[in-house]
């Protein structure tokens, strides 16, 4: 396998993101939910090379207080972007109530995955919203590491018109990200969901350096870790598929 050579491919990433506007929206603007870390940061910046700063949206969307969203406004003030707020707490507390208490009411409990998946869930809402005001496409900002395992909310951040990650590594990204000179606190963010108080390592169990190297050579070291990876790879390949539909036949 050739070494990764960071500034090729930030170039051809910058090439698909023009040529799939030109066939998809032309004059459209890309719309991004800007989250301070490595993902949405370097593809905010590929979308600024690709198509100018007119035409990249950043919105932010906190759930209520959001500790990090100085990071948010880094980013965005360090490409010079327009950008929006969205503030998805009151939202995401009336939904929340309404949704435990119909469950409650058949003696069931809302789940940790249901609390988990949910802001992700009306973020994507916000950010396509936001999208069919402005005459917008919105950016897929999932990586290919988080896509192998499955660590992505279907129709949450795993939601999108178009993703410039969705073929590199974690570790690929960050050679990106540090190509095209974004803060180095951004680029290398450890990443987590926000709500549990881990890492996304840490919930995964395993780190994303191992993992892409197992993407990219098909070596994994430990035996344990391999198999748990290709136990959630084919558990999760579903959220990257068509929606299964049937098919009548007259």
């Amino acid at each position: 396998m050739k070494p990764f050579n960071a500034k090729e491919v930030k170039d051809q990433a910058v090439q698909w993101i023009r040529d799939w506007f030109e066939q998809n929206g032309p004059g459209c603007n890309a719309v991004i939910g800007i989250s301070g870390g490595k993902d949405s940061s370097v593809v905010a910046a590929l979308c600024v090379e690709a198509l100018g700063v007119d035409r990249v949206i950043g919105v932010t969307m906190p759930n209520g207080v959001q500790p990090d969203i100085d990071d948010s406004m880094k980013l965005i003030n360090h490409l010079g972007i327009r950008h929006f707020c969205v503030n998805i707490g009151e939202t995401y507390n009336a939904l929340m109530v309404e949704v435990d208490k119909e469950l409650k009411s058949q003696e069931k409990e809302v789940s940790r995955q249901t609390i988990i998946n949910m802001p992700p869930r009306l973020r994507m809402t916000a950010l396509y919203a936001v999208s069919q005001s402005m005459n917008g496409r919105v950016a897929n900002t999932c990586n290919l590491s988080e896509d192998w395992v499955g660590y992505s909310t279907r129709y949450g951040d795993a939601a999108g018109d178009f993703a410039p990650l969705g073929g590199l590594t974690v570790q690929e990204v960050k050679a990106i990200g540090k190509e095209m000179g974004l803060p180095i606190e951004l680029v290398e963010k450890t990443p987590s969901d926000g709500l549990s108080g881990k890492s996304d390592e840490d919930n995964l169990g395993f780190t994303y350096a191992v993992l892409d190297r197992y993407i990219r050579t098909g070596v994994c070291d430990d035996p344990d870790t391999k198999a748990r990876i290709d136990d959630k790879h084919v558990k999760n390949l579903f959220k990257l598929q068509p929606i299964p539909h049937f098919d009548y036949a007259e």
